[in-house]
């Protein structure tokens, strides 16, 4: 009896003491990661030409409730999309998010490119140029990056990316050979998501393969939203060790982009 009533005491101690040992030290436990990826399509919905609808995309991200988003086609300060309207931005409000914006290209008086949302505050936020092919002509494409300090003190980086849509490979074998070797550099757990305008099985997605983990194998189709063909949109993550995959789906919304946004779950 005294034994049982020892014990007892002490597992309600462990308890109190909030995931902490008797020395004063957190006992580490996995954190599970919502990661979103979505071509947004400039928040055009394909069926409305002329139509900025910002708040069908906020709606599809809080609806997933993700700790991460990669966004591709993001406008800022563009005629199209609006001259004081910074999508990142807009989106990063509606969502409670953080954001960082890469500019790819200027476009229409503003900046066209790519973007990250994060549920926590940014500690660094970087913007990267990737390479085309000499002589090629070819849209400028970017690679953005964010460092973030989970609440655990763990660090972990988020990048979205948008690789070349012209038909040869060539643009995006040098561009997953760059993006390879910048986030190689990282220094911590990789993230990165977005639209590689490439399937599994090509050039492009075989080199990003002899590096990161994609979060599927036979991958649902992401293009075109109506009757889906294609898969173009991964997520992935390095190294393979830290991450487990325990969910990876496709998000059937078919109104807000012409891509159908990626969603996975990772346990970290």
């Amino acid at each position: 009896m005294k034994l049982w009533i020892a014990c007892a005491t002490m597992l309600a101690f462990a308890g109190c003491m909030g995931g902490r040992t008797l020395k004063g030290q957190r006992v580490k436990t996995p954190d599970t990661l919502r990661i979103l990826s979505y071509n947004i399509h400039h928040a055009n919905p394909p069926s409305r030409p002329e139509y900025i609808d910002l708040d069908a995309i906020a709606r599809v991200i809080n609806e997933q409730r993700p700790d991460f988003v990669a966004l591709q086609e993001v406008d800022v300060r563009t005629g199209r999309s609006g001259k004081d309207v910074d999508q990142a931005a807009v989106l990063a409000r509606k969502t409670g998010m953080h954001s960082f914006f890469a500019k790819a290209i200027p476009y229409d008086g503003g900046e066209y490119g790519v973007a990250v949302l994060s549920r926590y505050p940014v500690k660094e936020g970087r913007a990267y140029a990737l390479p085309s092919v000499p002589g090629v002509k070819a849209e400028q494409r970017a690679l953005c990056t964010v460092a973030v300090t989970l609440p655990d003190g763990r660090e972990v980086m988020m990048a979205s990316t948008h690789l070349d849509v012209t038909r040869s490979d060539s643009n995006r074998v040098l561009q997953t050979r760059e993006i390879s070797r910048i986030l190689g550099q990282a220094g911590m757990p990789v993230i990165l998501a977005g639209d590689m305008n490439a399937k599994a099985g090509s050039r492009a997605i075989s080199i990003l393969d002899s590096t990161f983990t994609r979060t599927c194998t036979e991958c649902p189709f992401t293009i075109p939203v109506d009757t889906p063909k294609r898969a173009i949109d991964f997520i992935m993550y390095a190294p393979a060790s830290v991450f487990r995959v325990i969910g990876h789906q496709v998000i059937t919304e078919r109104y807000a982009s012409d891509h159908l946004p990626v969603l996975a779950t990772l346990v970290f």
